[in-house]
């Protein structure tokens, strides 16, 4: 789960009263991310106890929700920085929050109130903040983790920056790739509303294969579900204006039938492929492996027994998700967890869940995991080594520096070579250079301006001004 600590709530108070909500409800382990919402000296603080005392690796930004969350790039700069200082992954929501919001504004004066309104103010190319943050992550030259990537702009970017060796992570989640954004135009405002979620699904029938082909390439590394759901009653907060439908879809009952039907069953994804991404990616990049993530000896008792051949139909009918609405509705999966057993107890059987409240425990996920730090380690020294083997080594300067603002300097004194004093030049218009040794007007300077105001017109020195043109003027009619 992700700690989003309350405005004037520091990040210790906020994590602590997350793990006092869980501990006693846990049904299997957890660990934390934490969110960034805001920045100062004691956020970089409360970053270093939480990973040095608490067990927190990963860190959250947000790059939308202007006022509330978004952070501005040079905010995300120092978050980032910090991060890669103490060893830690940095995550992100990549859209573009202020651009979103004047076309929000647009939306509503268009008369655009429905559901559809959220998917229309959040245009494909809004995601460029993906690109933006994946830039500031090789500034900082921090690992990065792309929360949600629902559009196949953004799984781009992401894949371009991998091919250029950066450690970025990408994570698709299972609405992206079991649905689309087809949805917000259905003529039920229930049934559009429902689907309402950040950054939007996509109105791109092919979105979903296309980010299902790059989890399938290792371009994309896991799958999420960032499951928050709402009853319809909830979500008609929104019925005259889609800015108030809360945010947040179903997911975690479903991933692995989504991604099991829609990758294996199509022959996108093998097996193998299939556990690492719905498992082991996660375990790895998150520091939990192999105690989670692998079956075998000396790893925690998680399991599943899987059955391709399970099928069933998606419905909220029938499942465990405390919500009147799926977005999967009418999916005909093909493979199903049939048991599933935590920590060595069978926790789930027959259809039936036998699970003890409490017999989960917080997990401290530690920084500096081999597996996004040793390759971006080496990289670092080898680009310092390049660093200093191409820095010349040169004489230091000993001449005159001369401001290209004002006139010569000397100490304190304003004079030329000569000691002549050198005439101040008004800073109007494009005076912006010193006059010459001889007091003249720098020719490569502009003499013009609105109100017809000459550099040297305080000066005694000033040429005449021509009134006339040479040979007289002349007042004739031809």
């Amino acid at each position: 789960d992700f700690v989003i600590p309350k405005k004037e709530q520091s990040l210790i108070e906020a994590f602590n009263q997350w793990r006092e909500r869980a501990d006693t409800k846990v049904c299997c382990d957890y660990g934390l991310h934490v969110a960034i919402t805001s920045w100062n000296e004691q956020v970089g603080k409360d970053m270093e106890i939480l990973t040095k005392e608490k067990g927190v690796n990963s860190f959250k930004v947000f790059m939308a929700y202007p006022g509330t969350f978004m952070l501005a790039d040079d905010e995300i700069y120092q978050v980032f920085k910090k991060c890669r200082e103490l060893g830690a992954i940095a995550m992100v929501h990549a859209e573009n929050g202020s651009v979103i919001k004047e076309l929000e504004k647009e939306m509503s004066t268009l008369g655009v109130t429905g559901p559809e309104g959220h998917l229309l103010s959040r245009p494909e190319k809004a995601t460029e903040a993906t690109n933006r943050a994946i830039t500031i992550a090789e500034q900082t030259r921090c690992p990065l983790y792309v929360v949600h990537v629902m559009s196949k702009t953004a799984a781009d970017k992401i894949q371009e920056a991998r091919l250029k060796g950066q450690i970025v992570f990408g994570e698709p989640i299972a609405a992206s790739l079991g649905t689309d954004g087809s949805q917000y135009f259905h003529k039920c405002w229930q049934h559009a509303a429902a689907h309402v979620m950040s950054p939007p699904l996509r109105d791109d029938a092919t979105t979903a294969p296309y980010l299902m082909d790059l989890l399938a390439n290792g371009s994309l590394s896991t799958t999420g579900t960032d499951h928050c759901t709402f009853n319809v009653n909830q979500k008609a907060l929104g019925k005259d204006d889609f800015r108030k439908i809360p945010n947040g879809v179903n997911g975690i009952e479903d991933r692995l039938a989504v991604i099991w039907t829609k990758g294996v069953e199509t022959g996108k994804l093998d097996m193998n492929q299939f556990v690492a991404v719905t498992s082991t990616n996660a375990a790895r990049i998150f520091n939990l492996y192999p105690k989670k993530g692998r079956i075998a000896v000396g790893s925690d008792a998680d399991c599943l027994i899987w059955d391709p051949q399970a099928t069933k139909m998606i419905s909220a009918s029938s499942h465990h998700q405390a919500c009147d609405f799926n977005i999967f509705e009418g999916l005909h999966c093909r493979g199903l967890p049939i048991v599933t057993i935590v920590a060595g107890k069978v926790v789930y059987e027959n259809e039936q869940l036998n699970v003890s409240q409490g017999s989960g425990k917080y997990l401290e996920t530690i920084c500096f995991t081999d597996y996004v730090y040793q390759k971006l380690n080496k990289r670092e020294q080898i680009q310092e080594q390049s660093f200093k083997q191409r820095r010349i080594e040169r004489e230091p300067y000993t001449g005159d520096v001369i401001s290209t603002n004002h006139p010569v300097t000397n100490g304190d004194a304003k004079t030329s070579p000569k000691n002549q004093p050198i005439p101040e030049i008004p800073a109007a218009g494009f005076h912006n250079r010193p006059a010459t040794r001889a007091g003249g007007r720098n020719l490569f300077d502009s003499s013009f301006t609105l109100s017809g105001e000459q550099w040297d017109d305080g000066n005694l020195r000033k040429t005449t001004r021509v009134q006339q043109p040479p040979g007289g003027q002349s007042k004739g009619l031809w």
